[in-house]
């Protein structure tokens, strides 16, 4: 039996009706929860459970995490075959705007028994995990996943996920003597490099991952290497620089190809000199590695899955043949404002830098069913309030339908590209074009999260 009458009573959130009930994750979920989400999430196109998925269930609920307990785990059990039949979890992290750092909550393993589908059984969980993220202090919600679907619960996708760049193997670079750099496992006393090395690959973005000691800890000695979420960390170093950079990849191939999800170098070291080795490295490792399903297949690609730009991408770009153009994560920001007040430093900078320095005035933003008023005042964003426009045509200085105007704020669009989607995206006056584009540049993300 999946439970005990008192952990049963204990860790009950609500009874949803016809004989289910939400609970939290307890212990005796450690065995039935990992073949639920492994069958849930099964591979495409078969029938055969998603062992690695099943892992990373199991490593949230058995092992130490940074920030994950079972308890972060919602479950909906049929109370009549004690089956668990809808999860999802919450995995807490901090993540950055431009060096200003903020809480997220990441819902993941999300699933519901197809028989169950059609109950609202994901609402019900959403709405507890929202509750707990609020909490927790969390201003943000990401996740990643199939199209559209997020969007029922308040998600829009607005920030860069994924996306590389990928060649072959006549374009691997020839050695020619003895090889500069070498490649080795990643060790604890590597941490604070990997800390210090990770953080400064961070300003490249406008959104990242903000990972600590314990993170990268976690991602060296913390899964299970059966976990999908597992990776191999190597630090690459030469005799007469010692540690100049890491690569990170996961422990298969992806069907043919041999992917670094990963890849630094440290400043004042060349990535032109440092490349080639890791191309060969990558070549090597995919030889060796076995596809992530089992299938039969040749090594024939390595790849940079380093998001939309890096600097690998620059210097062998005629070796990068085939381009993957990112995806994205799903956001959910439900306090609009208070994120705008957190950021503030922010937009004050770019307004600082750019030629309308030292502007004064209003900015109403119509959302339709409401909106924005942000106050100027000499340069200085002195007031961010909620705003309710008028329901007739063009109320407000600009307008954004629905979840829109989060593709403008992570950097994911550009308002000229928001006005080309939606014909009811909109900016009155040619100042405030100008305004919108300061104060929400489009700039590039890589989100490395924790799971």
């Amino acid at each position: 039996m999946m439970t005990n009458g008192s952990q049963r009573e204990d860790s009950l959130i609500k009874e949803l009706g016809g004989g289910l009930i939400l609970r939290q994750a307890i212990q005796a979920d450690v065995d039935e929860l990992p073949k639920f989400n492994a069958w849930i999430h099964q591979h495409e196109g078969t029938k055969n459970p998603d062992e690695r998925v099943g892992m990373w269930t199991r490593d949230l609920l058995t092992r130490p995490h940074p920030t994950f307990k079972i308890i972060d785990f919602t479950v909906v059990e049929d109370v009549n075959t004690k089956a668990i039949v809808s999860s999802l979890g919450l995995i807490s992290q901090t993540w950055s705007y431009a060096g200003i750092e903020f809480q997220t909550g990441r819902p993941e393993l999300v699933g519901t028994n197809p028989e169950y589908r059609g109950r609202g059984l994901i609402r019900a969980q959403f709405e507890v995990i929202h509750r707990w993220s609020a909490e927790r202090g969390e201003m943000v919600q990401g996740i990643t996943g199939i199209p559209y679907y997020y969007r029922l619960f308040g998600y829009e996708m607005a920030l860069n996920l994924g996306g590389g760049r990928v060649g072959f193997k006549p374009q691997i670079p020839k050695l020619k003597g003895e090889e500069p750099y070498q490649l080795r496992p990643a060790e604890e006393p590597d941490l604070p490099f990997l800390v210090e090395l990770g953080s400064l690959s961070n300003q490249r973005y406008l959104v990242s991952c903000v990972r600590n000691k314990k993170m990268w800890a976690y991602e060296l000695n913390g899964k299970s290497s059966e976990n999908v979420n597992y990776v191999e960390i190597q630090i690459i170093e030469s005799l007469s620089d010692g540690a100049v950079g890491y690569v990170v990849h996961p422990s298969y191939r992806w069907g043919a190809m041999m992917a670094a999800t990963s890849y630094e170098v440290k400043p004042g070291i060349s990535w032109a000199a440092v490349t080639p080795t890791v191309v060969r490295y990558l070549q090597a490792t995919g030889e060796a590695y076995s596809t992530e399903d089992g299938k039969d297949l040749d090594f024939e690609a390595f790849g940079f899955w380093l998001g939309g730009e890096h600097p690998v991408y620059q210097v062998i770009p005629d070796k990068l043949s085939r381009v993957r153009h990112p995806y994205a994560w799903y956001m959910r920001v439900p306090d609009l404002p208070g994120f705008l007040e957190l950021i503030t430093p922010v937009l004050e900078k770019r307004l600082k830098e750019s030629p309308m320095v030292g502007h004064s005035g209003e900015l109403k933003i119509t959302f339709y069913g409401d909106g924005l008023r942000l106050v100027f005042e000499k340069g200085r964003l002195t007031g961010i309030e909620k705003w309710k426009p008028e329901p007739t045509l063009n109320s407000g200085d600009a307008g954004f339908p629905d979840l829109t105007f989060l593709q403008l704020l992570f950097g994911y669009r550009d308002l000229s590209e928001l006005k080309y989607a939606f014909a009811d995206c909109w900016a009155k006056e040619d100042q405030i074009s100008v305004l919108l584009d300061i104060l929400f540049p489009k700039e590039v993300s890589q989100v490395w999260p924790l799971s």
